[in-house]
């Protein structure tokens, strides 16, 4: 980093939330464009358009891309009208309580409530059967309100043993998509992704082409441009569309290591209105790459995040590590508790546990 610019405190909303300072940044430092990274900011429709109108290049989709899959309900209704395969369930308008109880007995016990404007597990609830169904819908509610002022739900059905697979994908300025193969997300806690691995073990090329085909097919339908992911529930050999995340992933690292190719680079060059410069045809997948992510959590207390300064740490050889501390850091309750990935790789899998071990 040759510059920095101080944007508020601590708190993200005095500081990485307020997108207007950080545009006054990109302008007092002469920057042509804005990188969002990973959260806060990435998938904000209004910060994307606000780049726009202030003269800058935002390094991600099109305003109308995000918004298209920023609400769980609109994208799944999209993805209905376009014959992608979604897991069944209720994504209406309405949200009578009555009505919400009935499509779950439609559909059939045990079903997910989930937050139509949200994320990361936040107002996510599983109900077994009717008796639970009132007291689960008003505590996710509650939940999806205070997280995202939104307090609609979807109803759909709970698959009990499914694998969380996505696939990466990405467009050009020039009407060019490609997918760069599958990452098996399915290791999580608390709905937080914690071991991701590409390929993912035990999908066949058929399956693996048919949803990389999907996932193709639903960038194209909503203009995408960029680098997106495309997140699908697996199970029994049928894939499902759960959501589209309009941002890089954390866990790229482990599509770049079997694909040989740089997500980041190609952002930057997508942004700059070059044309992607490998056709579909051309992607190929060597090997196997697995990625940890290091987290600032207690294990004494149900690995809740933990916050403090980092007395000692040591990144190990032989892998790669992307880290965003160093020893002597304080670990604020500000932010995420992610401190570090590990990704190893190697010609399979077992050699890739094995340097990750």
């Amino acid at each position: 980093c040759d510059e920095a610019v101080h944007i508020g405190g601590s708190a993200p909303g005095e500081s990485y939330l307020r997108w207007e300072r950080i545009i006054e940044a990109a302008r007092a430092t002469g920057a042509e464009a804005i990188h969002p990274g990973y959260g806060f900011l990435s998938e904000n429709e209004e910060f994307a358009r606000a780049c726009v109108k202030a003269g800058l290049i935002f390094i991600g989709p099109p305003a109308s891309a995000i918004q298209a899959m920023g609400l769980k309900a609109e994208s799944k209704q999209l993805m209905e009208k376009a014959g992608v395969p979604l897991v069944p369930g209720y994504h209406g308008e309405s949200q009578a309580p009555e009505l919400l109880k009935r499509e779950a007995e439609r559909i059939g016990y045990p079903v997910l409530l989930k937050a139509a404007a949200g994320g990361g597990g936040k107002g996510m609830r599983r109900v077994d059967s009717p008796a639970q169904f009132d007291e689960a819908l008003a505590a996710a509610k509650r939940e999806s309100d205070k997280a995202f002022g939104d307090s609609r739900m979807l109803v759909e059905k709970c698959l009990i043993h499914p694998r969380h697979v996505e696939i990466q994908v990405f467009a050009d300025h020039h009407g060019n998509t490609v997918a760069l193969f599958e990452r098996d997300c399915t290791v999580q806690r608390r709905h937080q992704k914690v071991i991701e691995e590409a390929p993912a073990p035990g999908i066949d090329p058929a399956l693996r082409l048919r949803m990389g085909d999907a996932a193709v097919e639903i960038a194209k339908a909503i203009g995408y441009v960029g680098a997106g992911t495309v997140e699908f529930i697996v199970q029994d050999g049928a894939f499902h569309f759960m959501e589209m995340n309009t941002r890089l992933q954390v866990e790229h690292p482990v599509t770049e290591a079997i694909t040989g190719l740089d997500l980041v680079a190609w952002q930057l060059r997508i942004a700059a209105g070059e044309p992607l410069d490998i056709a579909q045809s051309d992607v190929r997948l060597d090997g196997h790459a697995i990625e940890a992510r290091v987290y600032a959590e207690n294990p004494r207390r149900g690995f809740l995040p933990s916050s403090g300064r980092i007395l000692h740490v040591a990144f190990p050889t032989g892998v790669r590590t992307d880290a965003g501390v160093e020893q002597g850091d304080e670990v604020s309750v500000h932010y995420d508790p992610m401190l570090a990935k590990i990704i190893a790789q190697g010609p399979d899998r077992a050699t890739a546990l094995a340097a990750l071990d």
